[in-house]
Formats: C-alpha cells, sequence, structure tokens
C-alpha cells in the first residue's frame, strides 16, 4: 500500500509534518499489537502486519531523503544499476574536486581541505535553492508537467547522493587532520 494513502495524506515532497506525526500516533493505538492479543492468529498477523506497514511509513514519510527517495520509486524513476544518469557538467565538476582530494591524499594540505568543504557546501547549497520551488509547488505545477518535476528532483537527488559521499570523504580527511 501506498504511504501517502495509507496516512490519507496527498502525496508530497513537502507534507505536513505534523499531519504525519499525528497519523502515525492514531494508527499505533489502533494497530498496536497488545489490544489483539486475544483473538485469532489470523488476526494478529494481520495487525502485526499494519503496525509494521505504519512504522515503515512513519520512518520513510518523516524523513525528507526516505521520501524523496521513495516518492521517485513509487513513480519508477530509481532502477537498481540502470538510467540513473547525472548530468555531464556536474560529473566534471565533481571530478575536479575528487581529483583534489586524491591530492589531499599524497600531501595534505589543511587549507586545501576547508577550501575544498567551502565548495561542496556551496554547490548543495545551489542544488537546494534550484530544487526548492519544485519541491514546494509538486504536485500542483504550473508550466510544468509531473514528469518533467519528477525528472528534476530525480536529477537533484542524484546529484546530491554524489555530493554525500564527497562530504563523508571531507570528513575522514578532517578527522585526520
Amino acid at each position: 500500500m501506498n504511504y501517502f494513502e495509507f496516512y490519507h495524506i496527498p502525496e508530497s515532497f513537502l507534507p505536513d509534518e505534523k499531519a504525519i506525526k499525528r497519523r502515525y500516533y492514531e494508527l499505533s493505538r489502533e494497530y498496536h499489537p497488545d489490544f489483539y492479543a486475544n483473538e485469532d492468529l489470523g488476526t494478529q498477523q494481520k495487525i502485526l502486519e499494519m503496525s509494521t506497514l505504519n512504522t515503515n511509513a512513519y520512518r520513510t514519510l518523516s524523513d525528507a531523503d526516505l521520501r524523496m527517495q521513495y516518492i521517485l520509486k513509487e513513480h519508477g524513476l530509481l532502477e537498481e544499476g540502470g538510467k540513473n544518469e547525472i548530468p555531464g557538467d556536474f560529473l566534471m565538476e565533481m571530478m575536479e574536486i575528487n581529483e583534489e582530494l586524491m591530492e589531499l591524499e599524497f600531501d595534505f594540505d589543511a587549507d586545501k581541505l576547508r577550501e575544498i568543504g567551502e565548495k561542496s557546501t556551496g554547490v548543495m547549497a545551489q542544488l537546494e535553492n534550484d530544487v526548492l520551488p519544485v519541491l514546494q509547488r509538486y504536485p500542483e505545477l504550473h508550466g510544468v508537467t509531473k514528469e518533467e518535476a519528477l525528472q528534476e528532483v530525480k536529477t537533484y537527488y542524484l546529484k546530491k547522493k554524489y555530493l554525500l559521499r564527497i562530504q563523508e570523504t571531507l570528513s575522514k580527511f578532517a578527522t585526520r587532520s
């Protein structure tokens, strides 16, 4: 079952967080296994499944990255080992940063590390700034189809994942200095 439908909220990248939490607690009470201890095994199993569904829905919908990944997967846009292509210009920019990181392996320079960190933080901020209007308007879009918006979000998601790997490498360097 679709998590948004299960929670009776519209599909959105920026849903009402309070509504998600409120629905989670309502369903937690409704499907709490302790209330069904005297029921038959079939009913107990169904309640346990609903309780698990509620927990998984809450974990996914209350986390912005997991929610984005979920929506993209629901629309068939994230494929394992498939057409998850990142634009070439972005990859070139990231290749430059990766080369700078490799140079730090051989010749560590704290100033260079800080410079690379600032550069990656700036790229991340720009990505977030660029995609925010799409996230805010989705799915009520004007002048853009839902498919185009989802593609834009997918590109953002893939770029962000790439940048997060770079930032993880940067934090490893930072612990060494």
